[in-house]
């Protein structure tokens, strides 16, 4: 803080870019976090597709007897859609 210097009024009148503020507040990952922080959401990806599915197998028979509106398709499509958000944001921590 002591080292920071003053803004003069004039420059506090002005708008701030955007851009150069997500830039300065963004911060630098060391390569471990950033391959930690996305191997977590890729094995957090592959835990929820896999579980998922087979939970929706077990409870196959169930769910076809009660003949609601969201069938097996669109509950592993669900499953899967979940699942690829959350692989998408490992490689967004990957690359980002």
């Amino acid at each position: 803080m002591a080292g920071d210097k003053i803004p003069t009024l004039h420059s506090l009148e002005k708008p701030e870019d955007l851009k150069t503020l997500i830039r300065q507040d963004r911060g630098d990952d060391c390569l471990g976090c950033r391959i930690v922080g996305s191997g977590a959401f890729f094995g957090l990806a592959a835990y929820s597709y896999f579980s998922g599915m087979s939970q929706l197998e077990k409870q196959r028979a169930l769910i076809i007897q009660k003949n609601t509106m969201f069938g097996m398709r669109s509950r592993k499509f669900g499953i899967a859609t979940i699942s690829a958000g959350i692989f998408w944001m490992g490689l967004w921590r990957a690359f980002r």
